[in-house]
């Protein structure tokens, strides 16, 4: 099987959770316009597809990802258009990834760096090996990673975003951790059973109020305070209407194992 004839998504699906492999591992997993494309529609379609209950995001190779396709990009230089649109196609999938309706966890093995270290921030959940790297090096190349920068303010202080930004040096993934861009960092070998941690919580929940609950998480998180809470309080006022929250606080109260419903 030729390079072109490899699917640039790897898709496999395991006990209602959606494992998604980057399949460009020679090459770290570059973000070309066409794996942008392919992510995005694994994505859409695990959106739509009510038995996914977590999305696992992966890589093959010795990488995560190390950011767009610098070759691509230089084939295009000069053109605004061209530039611009690639830009705003991987804008579209970062937000999709906060937009679906499951969690989405990031399994970062090895290097996540430019745009890869921004597909690590958008994440629901990150679990790294302790050999992972994170940087945001576009300043060494004289290009400042201020898509990038995006996703990883939003995890972690602006003082560190800063540092990341200006220095254009790697963090090890303890320091990732410490300043909240990962959750978890354990030994490489562990790196699976950290993630089955995870996923077993999550598909062990009730699906419909995970999926409000992420919505609203997203919706009120960047807004003033009051607003924010408006918006917390009317999506509290809908949860409380699920047949799985009567069901919830039932069990609870009789100390039995809740029955979801919802879906």
């Amino acid at each position: 099987m030729t390079d072109d004839d490899r699917p640039l998504v790897v898709r496999e699906l395991n006990d209602a959770v959606l494992t998604l492999t980057l399949n460009r591992g020679e090459r770290f997993n570059p973000l070309s316009f066409a794996m942008i494309a392919a992510l995005d529609a694994a994505l859409g379609a695990a959106a739509r597809d009510p038995s996914i209950r977590a999305v696992v995001l992966a890589a093959s190779g010795r990488g995560f990802s190390a950011g767009h396709d610098l070759k691509e990009m230089r084939a295009h230089a000069g053109d605004d258009v061209w530039q611009r649109s690639l830009f705003d196609a991987c804008g579209r999938m970062m937000m999709r990834i906060t937009e679906l309706p499951q969690p989405v966890i990031a399994r970062v093995h090895g290097i996540a760096t430019a745009a890869g270290c921004q597909l690590v921030a958008m994440c629901d959940l990150a679990v790294a090996a302790d050999t992972a790297t994170f940087a945001l090096p576009g300043v060494n190349i004289g290009v400042f990673c201020t898509t990038p920068a995006v996703g990883v303010a939003r995890n972690v202080g602006r003082k560190h975003a800063m540092e990341l930004l200006l220095t254009g040096a790697p963090v090890d993934a303890h320091t990732a951790l410490a300043w909240g861009l990962v959750n978890r960092v354990v030994p490489a070998e562990s790196l699976d059973n950290a993630i089955r941690a995870f996923t077993d919580v999550i598909t062990a929940r009730s699906a419909a109020t995970i999926r409000l609950g992420k919505q609203a998480f997203y919706a009120q998180i960047e807004r003033p305070l009051a607003a924010a809470y408006s918006v917390a309080s009317e999506v509290m006022t809908s949860n409380m209407q699920l047949d799985d929250a009567v069901e919830g606080i039932d069990a609870f109260l009789a100390k039995r194992s809740p029955a979801w419903q919802g879906r």
